[in-house]
């Protein structure tokens, strides 16, 4: 007979993991407890540790994760999914909130229980993010506001506060550009396809239809058409008759509803493949051969069509804060700066050097004598004394730094553990701050790999014979410190999460730095500046142990290479400790780490000064010894 447990919690969890596998319809389903993100993995289900003293907020969150995760399970067809999918970030967020809100929705109206758990897991997330102190648009993203107003929508329900504001800031735009499309909600909840199609039209009137990619079912279209001309091609001339036009009508019908089946995922094709496509039509198949195989999926890289990636099935991009408990991001943001209390006074000397050379750009100049705008109330005494004067009014004029993003990417890798990362942590904080008041927003990131010497990644290539050159062999984890939208004192604890023990691991920059390039390319902002601060060469010993040696480090010229090309963002580079010049075209290598702080305070102060000399002094600089 078993000892019965002597944790409180543990009945509980019982009971809430065997609800789970009944709500989500899979006795199979392996549901657990832990400190890493909530969500579904395979077979698995991960849901937020519930502790011995199982307070009322552990508890609620937990069902409410819970329910979210098992409807979406329930309802959620990754294949059809996978085959509606758009290509682009953004186009892609979107496609996903939405989704998910439909799930919820469908959760609502056939378990209507469920409905009032999934608000207190929506009610966590919201207050967390800073959504009920958000005041403008820009504070929340586009695809949450739009997830949220889809569920709406479909339930009917009030939001919590904290979202009920996010998607009230973006709502009237929503209308303004979807509202029709809107309208037919309803009658599509329940036929997933339906609703992808939906989606797709919804991003289409939000102006994203340029990420959506090629459209599926057009593809499938095409390959009908083919599969019709093959089988012209091939009948007997003495079998011309209506039946057996019908016989081979259903048999094409039933060999691509198969086709649809087996290659859902596959939907997304590169326009490099469409043409191999297109020629493959035209050129006749010799009798008894093969039929031709499906397209290739679209390339991992587009800087490097030849990159690869064994699996990417356990890579992540992941918020800061959902990595630790917020109790011990605390400890480790108060740790950090008991650290670099030294440091802070040359720092924030440095931070003020550089907020006074950007807001003197940034003094308001005016336009005067205008007939629209701003009322000039210093301009009033001269209709005072002579009525027949017109009024006179006022506009501001742009500053150049205006509308502009910073990006801060810095290398996780173990290389940097200890002080290097410690001053790397602070200095992107008090850059964040300072920029913030400048109203200069500012996004920091951070890359490592989620294990040492390839983690799950290398067992499944090892399980698979282990196949030569196989690309990249390790999981990333690419973490997300700082949004550009959040504010600086929402995330401030976020990057004591460098300090955690074990987080620093391996290093992949080519694949970060594209991602970085990525996110910024979603963005709005009419100029983009992507500094990246790291201590060496990309190193992973899997990766490189059954590839050419210089495989990481030719991808990262690669990346390098295309964004400076394409030039939507200005790349810039702070090597510490290590020559990363060879690299970048813009850069600056440091020989202690006590002087990142001032170098990058110069690199940003002279990409915002107005004299072109100046910048070109500053921005040759190669080396600070």
């Amino acid at each position: 007979m078993s000892k019965p447990s002597d944790n409180p919690a543990d009945a509980f969890k019982k009971a809430l993991a065997e609800a789970s596998k009944v709500m989500a319809d899979d006795p199979d389903l392996n549901v657990s407890y832990s400190v890493d993100p909530s969500g579904l993995s395979g077979d698995s289900m991960r849901l937020p540790q519930v502790s011995r003293r199982m307070t009322r907020d552990e508890v609620l969150l937990a069902r409410g994760t819970a329910d979210a995760l098992a409807l979406n399970r329930r309802y959620h067809n990754g294949q059809t999914h996978a085959r509606y999918q758009p290509q682009g970030e953004m186009a892609r967020d979107l496609y996903e909130a939405m989704e998910t809100a439909r799930c919820e929705a469908m959760g609502a109206r056939d378990m209507p229980g469920t409905a009032g758990n999934i608000d207190v897991k929506i009610k966590y997330e919201a207050l967390r993010r800073g959504y009920d102190q958000a005041k403008q648009a820009s504070d929340v993203p586009l695809a949450t506001a739009a997830g949220y107003l889809v569920r709406h929508l479909a339930t009917g329900r009030d939001l919590p506060a904290g979202a009920e504001n996010a998607m009230e800031l973006w709502r009237g735009f929503i209308e303004d550009q979807a509202g029709g499309t809107l309208e037919e909600m309803d009658e599509i909840l329940d036929d997933q396809t339906a609703f992808a199609k939906f989606a797709r039209q919804m991003i289409t009137d939000l102006g994203y239809g340029d990420q959506l990619g090629e459209d599926p079912d057009n593809i499938d279209e095409d390959q009908e058409d083919e599969a019709e001309e093959g089988s012209e091609e091939e009948q007997d001339p003495d079998s011309t008759g209506q039946d057996d036009d019908e016989n081979d009508e259903a048999e094409g019908s039933a060999e691509q509803s198969q086709e649809e089946q087996q290659d859902a995922s596959e939907a997304q094709v590169s326009m490099d493949d469409m043409a191999d496509q297109e020629l493959g039509e035209e050129a006749e198949m010799p009798e008894g051969e093969a039929p031709l195989d499906p397209p290739a999926p679209p390339p991992v890289s587009e800087a490097d069509p030849n990159y690869q990636v064994y699996m990417d099935a356990h890579d992540e991009v992941i918020g800061a804060e959902e990595l630790a408990e917020p109790v011990e991001l605390e400890r480790l943001r108060a740790y950090l700066d008991q650290q670099l209390e030294p440091l802070k006074g040359a720092v924030s000397r440095l931070a003020n050097k550089l907020q006074r050379r950007l807001q003197a750009q940034q003094n308001r100049s005016w336009e005067f004598d205008l007939e629209e705008g701003i009322l000039d109330a210093g301009r009033l005494a001269r209709v005072v004394a002579n009525p027949t004067t017109p009024l006179s009014f006022k506009v501001e004029k742009d500053t150049e730094f205006r509308d502009t993003v910073v990006t801060l990417l810095l290398d996780n890798s173990g290389s940097m553990r200890g002080r290097p990362i410690s001053i790397a942590a602070i200095c992107a904080d008090v850059l964040a701050r300072t920029l913030e008041r400048c109203n200069v927003k500012v996004e920091i990131l951070g890359f490592t790999t989620r294990a040492w010497k390839g983690g799950q990644a290398r067992e499944g290539w090892l399980n698979d014979g282990r196949p030569v050159q196989p690309g990249r062999l390790n999981d990333l984890r690419h973490i997300i410190y700082k949004s550009a939208d959040a504010p600086w004192r929402r995330t401030r604890d976020n990057l004591g999460l460098m300090m955690k023990e074990g987080l620093l691991k391996e290093n992949i920059d080519g694949e970060a730095l594209e991602w970085a390039h990525r996110r910024m390319m979603g963005r709005h902002e009419a100029r983009k500046i992507l500094m990246v601060i790291s201590d060496g060469a990309p190193v992973d010993d899997s990766t490189l142990s059954v590839n050419p040696a210089n495989y990481l480090e030719k991808h990262l010229r690669d990346v390098i290479a295309l964004v400076e090309r394409r030039k939507a963002v200005e790349l810039l580079a702070i090597g510490i400790g290590h020559d990363v010049t060879r690299y970048y075209d813009r850069a600056v290598t440091i020989t202690d780490v006590d002087q990142l702080a001032g170098a990058m305070t110069e690199q940003l102060a002279a990409l915002f000064d107005s004299d072109p000399r100046a910048r070109a002094r500053v921005m040759g600089i190669r080396r600070v010894s």
